[in-house]
Order: structure tokens, then C-alpha cells, then sequence
């Protein structure tokens, strides 16, 4: 079956990392992934959360929003503090996988802050916001190392990427838009670091089940699709 968009099962959609994305932020990228873009950034401030106070760790969170004007329809922002449970679940998610690639004890007592704001979705926004932070952090390391007197080698240990993959009439497909999304009978979410370790797997039917061998299948789209997503990072990065 033809994709809406005519590329092939296991073709990622046009990406592109902004560098050069406006504000203060000490990293600023725009991710863009097919008509899905995020903007993300990364600020340092020189303080920890109460519970690791006096224990020598930093520390990474990450926040997730979807902009009003991001989908067809409006989306109403958040007010009062309260999130929808989607944000807070892909938020976790964002800052899961950073973490995993930071050593908090070189950052010393300090807290990563990274923002994730959809400015327009079709599909994959949580993906595309972790492949992007990743390289807002790198930046912000790289922009502070000298008024902090850290070394951002030390501290980013590998990168990190993510991708969708999803199955739909028995076809493995990767990097789902949003017409696919909507209709996939599974969708995986894949995150992975640069050196190919798992860092989190995300899969799940939608009133269908899946058999061992497409799991394969879909891990195997996924690996391939972040290979390509980490060369890009690095050819915009110093790592």
C-alpha cells in the first residue's frame, strides 16, 4: 500500500536540525522532521532540586507543551498547572532518555532545564523532540563550558535519538505522520543512543495484537531510521 506522502516503508521524512533557532536559551534548535517541528532548548542555572542538595549531582528535567496553533484544531494551553496526561507522560519521557546519556555527577550541582514547544504536529512530535533536545543540551554544555568550568565530553556520555515505527495492514512502516499515525494497529516508540543501546521501547496494539517477528522487524526499522537521525546530529554538533 502506498504512503500519503510516497516514501518508502522504511524512508524517515525530510529532517533538518536549526542551530540557529532565536532566543536566550544557551541551546536553541528547531527540529524539524517532515511538516512536524519542535522547538527546542536547554538552560543551565547553578542549583539543584531540594532532594539532591549537598550530594555533589546535578540534575536533567524536561518540560513538553504543544502550542495552541501546533494542530488543525486549536489546542488550549495548559493554565492553573495543570498538564494533560500525554504531556506529562512524553515529558517523562524526554527527560528519561537524556538522563541517560548525562553523567549528573560531572555537571555537579546543577539543573539542565529542557524545553520542548510543538509548534506544529503531524505525527512523531515526541520523537522529534527528543532527537532535537539532545542537541540543545549539547550546545548549552558547549556555550557554559567556560563560565562553569565544566567538560562537555564528560557530561554527555553518547547521544540519543528517537523514532516511530508503526504497523499498519501488516506492513512495518517507520517514521509515521500523522495519517498514519491515526490509523496504525501498533505504534512503537523507539529511543536508542549513538553506540545502538536501548534506552526505552514504547509499543503498544490499538484493538489489534502483533507477533514476535514484527516486533523484530519494527526494531530493526527503528535502529536503521536512528542511525541516520544520529549522523545528522553529529554533523551539527562538535560530538
Amino acid at each position: 500500500m502506498p504512503r500519503p506522502d510516497g516514501r518508502l516503508n522504511d524512508e524517515l521524512r525530510p529532517l533538518r536540525f536549526r542551530t540557529d533557532a532565536p532566543g536566550y536559551a544557551a541551546g536553541r534548535v528547531l527540529a524539524e522532521l517532515g511538516n512536524t517541528v519542535v522547538l527546542c532548548t536547554c538552560s543551565i542555572e547553578a542549583h539543584v532540586p531540594e532532594f539532591l542538595e549537598g550530594k555533589g549531582l546535578g540534575w536533567l528535567t524536561a518540560e513538553y507543551s504543544m502550542l495552541p496553533g501546533s494542530t488543525l484544531g486549536r489546542k488550549p494551553r495548559d493554565r492553573s498547572g495543570k498538564i494533560d496526561g500525554r504531556s506529562v507522560e512524553i515529558q517523562r519521557l524526554i527527560g528519561r532518555a537524556l538522563r541517560a546519556v548525562t553523567n549528573l555527577e560531572k555537571l555537579g550541582e546543577r539543573t539542565l532545564w529542557v524545553d520542548c514547544d510543538v509548534l506544529q504536529a503531524d505525527g512523531g512530535t515526541r520523537v522529534t523532540a527528543i532527537s532535537g533536545a539532545w542537541i540543545a543540551v549539547n550546545q548549552a554544555l558547549h556555550n557554559s563550558a567556560s563560565k562553569y568550568g565544566f567538560t562537555p565530553r564528560e557530561i554527555l556520555t553518547d547521544s540519543v535519538a528517537a523514532v516511530s515505527v508503526g504497523l499498519l495492514s501488516d506492513e512495518v512502516l517507520l517514521d509515521l505522520n500523522y495519517l498514519e499515525d491515526k490509523d496504525a494497529d501498533v505504534d512503537l516508540n523507539l529511543v536508542m543512543t549513538g553506540s545502538g543501546r536501548l534506552v526505552e521501547v514504547q509499543a503498544g496494539g490499538e484493538e489489534a495484537t502483533f507477533i514476535p517477528e514484527q516486533l523484530q522487524e519494527m526494531l530493526r526499522l527503528g535502529s536503521q531510521g536512528i542511525d541516520q537521525i544520529t549522523q545528522l546530529q553529529r554533523q551539527v554538533t562538535s560530538m
